[in-house]
């Protein structure tokens, strides 16, 4: 470098030249080896990391979708398992219904002409009595051994109450095809008191309205409601899994651990129906049994939760119910409760869909 400063001056033109010839020749590709190169590399090394960033991002929201997709299947799983169940189990119900239709009509109708011929034979004994007042020792013996006093005053009752039997299995067997409703898988305006009252008919036995000492009271406060455009067969299930679980915690109630100090405690559930507006419907049913604790309240529309014990509930009673509600009616179902204060489900769907 020293050198340089030895060199005699140039002219300013040669100068001139020495400096572009060097210039081009030689710091120009020194600059370009030091510093454009680098920098090219870099620029190429960060495209192709930014190129691999929007690919990643690509697959990332390509799989969320996917896992989103997997998610609302998984969401529907319970329903669609309780359709296929409900739909298998329809068809049985209805099959059923049929069978045992076919001969309890025979059995009603036909006890209607056995109660007149018995009415007929009781009145021609009638007439042999007051005619023949004084029969032969035979007769009196055979009078005696079929007690026909007795027969007189029990006949009656024994078919009236053969007739309130087959009245009462063919209400059973009309509230099963109703409550499966087999020809209504689609929307369809109906009475939604009348889908009420058949899910109770199936759960007398449950809730042994019969019973002084145990039976569970069922009030009605129905208001006049016009007809309503829903899945009957989806909404009948609704009530019958919240019944359900209203029974079961009016059995807790009365086991003895649970049973309140006051002696007058009635177990009851109440059935309260009313038009919001001139679109939206609300159904209220409440217990007066154990209640639900808070931390519980806020699981029980999730999918497979139950308190019940392994093989007694799979947990998806309520959380298809919110499906079915939500879902299926655009609705809304909530949970109002306090553990040892009973517990109200108020649902609301729209009377037209």
């Amino acid at each position: 470098m020293l050198l340089f400063l030895f060199l005699p001056k140039l002219p300013p033109l040669v100068e001139t030249f020495v400096d572009s010839t060097v210039l081009s020749t030689l710091v120009l590709p020194i600059l370009y080896s030091f510093l454009y190169r680098p920098l090219n590399k870099q620029i190429k090394e960060r495209l192709e990391i930014e190129k691999e960033l929007r690919l990643s991002e690509a697959r990332l929201a390509y799989k969320a979708k996917e896992l989103e997709k997997t998610m609302d299947k998984l969401q529907q799983a319970p329903q669609m398992l309780l359709a296929a169940k409900m739909s298998g189990l329809g068809k049985i119900v209805a099959g059923v219904a049929h069978e045992i239709n076919n001969p309890v009509g025979f059995i009603h109708s036909n006890i209607e002409y056995v109660t007149e011929y018995t009415r007929s034979l009781l009145k021609v004994v009638d007439i042999y009595q007051q005619e023949y007042p004084h029969p032969r020792e035979e007769i009196k013996a055979i009078v005696e051994d079929s007690e026909v006093e007795f027969l007189r005053q029990d006949l009656p009752l024994v078919l009236s109450s053969m007739k309130t039997g087959t009245e009462r299995i063919r209400d059973i067997v009309l509230a099963l095809r109703n409550f499966s409703r087999m020809d209504e898988a689609k929307i369809k305006r109906v009475n939604i008191h009348e889908g009420i009252d058949n899910t109770l008919l199936l759960l007398q036995y449950s809730l042994k309205l019969g019973s002084e000492t145990s039976g569970i009271e069922v009030i009605k406060e129905y208001s006049y409601l016009p007809e309503v455009e829903c899945y009957p067969s989806l909404l009948n299930q609704v009530f019958m899994n919240i019944f359900n679980n209203a029974i079961e915690s009016l059995e807790k109630c009365y086991s003895n651990q649970n049973t309140p100090a006051d002696t007058n405690y009635q177990r009851s559930i109440i059935i309260r129906t009313q038009a919001l507006s001139n679109k939206i419907l609300q159904i209220s049913i409440k217990d007066n049994g154990v209640g639900i604790s808070e931390d519980i309240k806020q699981q029980i529309f999730v999918p497979f939760f139950t308190t019940k014990s392994v093989g007694l509930g799979i947990g998806l009673g309520l959380s298809v119910s919110y499906q079915i509600i939500v879902n299926q009616h655009r609705g809304n179902i909530q949970c109002i409760s306090q553990a040892g204060k009973g517990a109200e489900f108020i649902i609301e769907i729209p009377f037209q869909q």
